[in-house]
């Protein structure tokens, strides 16, 4: 989770990108306990590859998180983006054991268990445009058999979400290894399909998984349908300690502790943040964060940020904090 999060600006300008809350917790909270969910084992430990500007107040929530989960919180530092393989590779001291691989930028709804028997697992689902992605090939025994990165002619609609499996992360941490002392890269940067090839020819072999929904959370209008699509599937938190008068709840919503809702009608699909203030407005599939003030608007689609002030007229909106806009 080191990148700077661009596509996501202005959100990310004031926050890292895994840290924007969807659905009332931030993204990378929901991975950790999407992930934990679906290992079959306990979690002894839950490594996080941040870049060193997302300062200690964050490393700590992020540990915390960990603990909270029953896991130790580990920090790393990925100072420069040099691609998936260095980003893995800036944490090699906690690949041992089992081992997933996620990056913070993906969720999943998914009813399954870790089959920890296998060696390698690749997380993939189905697209319209596989061009877009790293897809993987399969032979007739359902095993994985090449990884293609961003094919310009068709030859799987199998996308990789960014979830992996590894039975020895010792083996994983070697191919990583091999990479940067070989100085093997694609234009500047250490791919992890790169590793995932050589681990292949190995005889590693690689099962495809599968996931109900892959959502992602690259930019607004994504991270804004993944809120709408969490919430049709876990339903709706209302805080006890939110105060709503004279006004309509359409569920599903998230609306945390503080909130204020007056006079209004918000839902469905609305994430309410704490202490955020909502008077004469009608809201709908939208995320808005926490200490903002809205004020006689009717707002659709749209991200809100924190300690924002806004008023009047409809909008499609995609607002960073400490904005004022009447």
């Amino acid at each position: 989770m080191a990148g700077m999060g661009t596509r996501m600006r202005p959100h990310t300008l004031t926050v890292p990108k895994p840290l924007i809350p969807v659905a009332g917790k931030p993204i990378v909270q929901r991975l950790v306990e999407d992930i934990t969910r679906v290992c079959n084992e306990k979690v002894d430990e839950i490594a996080f590859i941040i870049h060193p500007a997302f300062g200690k107040a964050i490393e700590q929530m992020l540990v915390a998180m960990a603990e909270k989960l029953g896991s130790k919180g580990t920090i790393y530092y990925q100072e420069t983006a040099l691609g998936t393989a260095h980003a893995v590779h800036c944490a090699k001291d906690s690949l041992q054991g089992n081992v997933i691989v996620a990056f913070a930028d993906t969720l999943f709804i998914a009813d399954f268990k870790l089959n920890t028997k296998q060696d390698a697992i690749i997380w993939v689902q189905k697209v319209e445009d596989p061009s877009a992605f790293g897809v993987v090939k399969l032979n007739e025994s359902g095993l994985i058999t090449d990884f293609v990165e961003k094919p310009k002619d068709y030859v799987s609609d199998l996308a990789i979400i960014g979830i992996y499996y590894f039975k020895d992360g010792e083996n994983l941490k070697n191919e990583l290894q091999y990479l940067i002392d070989n100085n093997i890269h694609v234009k500047g940067e250490y791919q992890l399909t790169t590793a995932l090839e050589n681990m292949k020819n190995k005889n590693i072999q690689f099962y495809p998984g599968q996931v109900d929904e892959w959502l992602d959370c690259g930019n607004k209008n994504a991270t804004v349908i993944t809120n709408q699509r969490v919430l049709a599937n876990y339903g709706s938190i209302i805080s006890k300690n939110c105060t709503v008068t004279n006004s309509t709840i359409i569920e599903p919503c998230v609306i945390l502790d503080g909130a204020v809702i007056s006079n209004s009608v918000v839902g469905p699909y609305v994430s309410v943040g704490s202490n955020t203030k909502i008077d004469k407005s009608v809201i709908e599939n939208s995320i808005i964060q926490n200490n903002t003030v809205i004020d006689c608007k009717v707002i659709a689609n749209s991200m809100i940020g924190s300690n924002c002030s806004v008023e009047g007229c409809q909008s499609d909106l995609s607002i960073g904090d400490y904005i004022q806009m009447a």
